[in-house]
């Protein structure tokens, strides 16, 4: 059922398979939106309750009108749905929007399943060839730029059309913020409080500043466990469905 949820800064476009299964919310990665999710859903219907959201600006969600966090979007999904509990499943910045609510709300988040995660307040390194090649790109407006950027960086094993799509859309969204994100509240130096069960999940051709970052919160999260994923780049969902799907069985009750 695809619905449209009320939230700080605006709309937000979500589908939520319903039924009695245990709920899984997908969370789509800051370089995607939520038709990444396509190929796991196929691997998970009809067993669980599944659902996923676009952020303001991506995917079908419309461009924010007014300030808004990642954390409060999340907050919003859950709360219309009335969704007590979940399994968090969050690529990339998505995942750092899933450990926002880990420490926000534990009761909320039965388990984390983290691909490639970021959390905003990392220590990310502003000498990274990538940061100045983005801001110099998106200082000139340079979109195509940017989406030839993010494919050499983000889809190293496979830059065809499925990449590009995310890519692409990604590129548009980023236009369409119009400065409303606010950063979430700090999770990286909380990483230690998290009580929910946690895995992360990198692959070896991921751009290094993310491995670098994906294996600092796993070292932080107590307990969280490791999950090498061969021959994929930052396109988990892309890459390795079945082996998501695995991860997700294994850790939702």
């Amino acid at each position: 059922m695809e619905l449209t949820v009320p939230a700080d800064g605006g709309e937000i476009w979500a589908d939520d398979s319903g039924g009695p299964g245990t709920p899984i919310v997908l969370l789509h990665p800051g370089w995607g939106d939520s038709s990444i999710w396509l190929p796991l859903m196929s691997r998970l219907a009809g067993n669980y309750r599944i659902i996923r959201y676009d952020v303001h600006g991506f995917g079908r969600s419309p461009a924010p009108q007014a300030p808004f966090t990642h954390l409060g979007a999340l907050t919003a999904v859950l709360d219309h749905l009335d969704v007590p509990q979940a399994t968090l499943v969050g690529h990339s910045g998505g995942g750092g929007t899933a450990i926002g609510l880990a420490l926000a709300s534990p009761r909320q988040v039965s388990a984390l399943v983290l691909l490639a995660p970021g959390v905003q307040d990392y220590p990310w390194s502003q000498d990274d060839p990538y940061v100045a090649e983005f801001g110099k790109l998106a200082a000139a407006d340079d979109r195509g730029g940017l989406v030839e950027l993010g494919l050499r960086t983000w889809a190293a094993a496979d830059t065809g059309p499925d990449a590009r799509a995310q890519v692409s859309g990604a590129v548009r969204a980023m236009f369409q913020l119009g400065g409303f994100e606010r950063p979430d509240p700090p999770a990286y130096d909380r990483l230690g409080e998290i009580t929910a069960p946690a895995v992360v999940a990198l692959g070896d051709r991921e751009y290094p500043m993310v491995t670098r970052c994906a294996e600092s919160i796993a070292d932080r999260i107590p307990g969280c466990h490791r999950v090498p994923v061969p021959g994929a780049d930052h396109m988990l969902p892309l890459r390795a469905p079945d082996l998501i799907a695995d991860l997700i069985r294994e850790h939702a009750p």
